[in-house]
């Protein structure tokens, strides 16, 4: 991966000299994708922070090159960021503000805070990306938007999470695809700072530039599809990924049938208790001996899940349950706990909702969804859905806790006409819970995409 990263300039740099190569040009496309977002959270809280607003206008410029003619193909793909403060609802701190500050620290979930803790004006970035391509391989370099069983790229506010690193994706067998990679940093959805990689519940200072994985995802047969991944975020935690997926036609209407299964150990650092006592730390409960802790901190996880999706006409019914096993929470990587405004890293966990994402050590979630697309009733473009999750036996030095969230959506997707594609979405949740607290959400969504060319 070192190596890949040195030849970056290089590659840059013959990408460049061959732009006006057949294939290149030819093959390039641009889009410029707007967001419009409107937050809206009641912490439901009579004290210092009950509410928040933000209001704010994102803009996403995706280029993708095409390759240089020959045996070996080069290329390069950038992607600009803007995020505009239409409403930052004031100081971040202020008590009884229409501001409310994230569960960070002075971090915004819309925008960054400046030295004052107030919403900045605008924030951006530009990353660029490097890639090689060799028949049905291909390898990138640069910024990085991966969304994979064992790290998934956060997209749910103005701009996307990003990462840094290397990636190598090959497709040379049909039904087969192996993936493999390395990424050495994150930039928050709310931030502009390339920050290094850590976990939740690491202390400031502990975090790394090495986490590795790979996998596969194998088409065994036309409705079955079957998935291996591994994770290692260097001196954290080294995770194992299993998953299924099969679909299947009934004399009426479809099933489709999922089942995902994470085995997670400590790695490095985290594995020793001097490693520990600097910071190396995973969030759970680890119950006490004599007073004392035992092995606080140390990653110690199995979560599995399995879900059904029975669909007929335009309707979707979801029952699926989820169980967390061992003395740490789920792990993934999360800088928010370390760096301010990096919250909202994404897993690729079933109960992975608006407001939380059901993974605390011990939690057993039952989860119901309900979905409609109202084209089967002559109205395309416009859905709508109900989601229920309740999850129980959380383990915490007070017994057991529990938590419940509750969403619905609404959508649409304008069918015709000058604005045809812009998709309109309305998302309600309410998160009632004994460890985060309780909180009602409102999101109001505008995205529309311009191709350029």
């Amino acid at each position: 991966m070192k190596s890949a990263i040195i030849a970056l300039p290089v590659l840059l740099c013959t990408a460049s000299a061959s732009a006006r190569a057949a294939g290149f040009i030819e093959d390039s496309k641009a889009t410029i994708s707007l967001r419009n977002m409107y937050y809206n959270s009641d912490y439901r809280s009579p004290n210092s922070y009950p509410k928040q607003n933000e209001w704010g206008q994102g803009f996403r410029l995706d280029f993708q090159s095409g390759y240089t003619p020959g045996t070996v193909g080069f290329g390069v793909d950038a992607l600009g960021l803007l995020g505009i403060r239409l409403d930052g609802g004031g100081k971040s701190g202020t008590n009884n503000s229409s501001r409310n500050p994230s569960p960070n620290a002075g971090a915004g979930n819309l925008f960054p805070v400046d030295s004052d803790n107030k919403a900045v004006s605008d924030f951006g970035n530009v990353g660029l990306t490097g890639k090689v391509k060799i028949s049905k391989t291909e390898a990138k370099v640069g910024t990085l938007l991966p969304k994979l069983p064992v790290v998934v790229s956060n997209d749910g506010r103005l701009l996307p999470q990003t990462y840094t690193g290397g990636q190598i994706t090959s497709k040379e067998l049909d039904g087969l695809i192996l993936i493999a990679g390395q990424l050495k940093s994150a930039k928050g959805r709310a931030s502009t700072d390339d920050d290094p990689l850590s976990m939740s519940g690491a202390r400031f200072g502990a975090d790394t530039n090495k986490f590795y994985y790979g996998g596969a995802d194998y088409q065994l047969s036309k409705n079955l599809l079957g998935q291996y991944y591994y994770g290692q975020l260097q001196d954290f935690y080294a995770q194992h990924f299993l998953g299924v997926i099969h679909d299947m036609s009934l004399p009426v209407g479809t099933l489709k049938t999922e089942l995902r299964y994470w085995y997670s150990i400590s790695d490095g650092k985290n594995s020793s208790a001097s490693g520990r006592a600097d910071g190396y730390l995973a969030s759970g409960y680890y119950g006490t001996s004599a007073g004392v802790p035992i092995n606080r901190g140390e990653v110690d996880n199995r979560t599995w899940s399995a879900s059904l999706t029975y669909g007929i006409g335009g309707s979707a019914i979801t029952a699926a349950y989820q169980k967390v096993n061992g003395d740490s929470n789920f792990p993934f990587i999360n800088q928010g706990d370390v760096y301010r405004g990096s919250s909202g890293a994404g897993t690729y966990l079933i109960t992975e909702r608006q407001l939380t994402n059901f993974s605390r050590s011990g939690e057993s979630t039952v989860y119901g969804q309900y979905n409609y697309d109202f084209a089967a009733l002559g109205v395309p473009g416009l859905s709508a859905g109900v989601t229920y999750l309740n999850g129980n036996n959380i383990r915490s030095a007070n017994g057991s806790l529990s938590e419940w969230e509750r969403d619905i959506a609404l959508s649409y997707v304008i069918q015709s006409g000058p604005i045809k594609g812009l998709s309109i979405n309305l998302r309600n949740a309410m998160l009632r819970s004994d460890v985060a607290g309780n909180v009602d959400q409102n999101r109001l969504i505008f995205n529309y995409a311009i191709a350029l060319f």
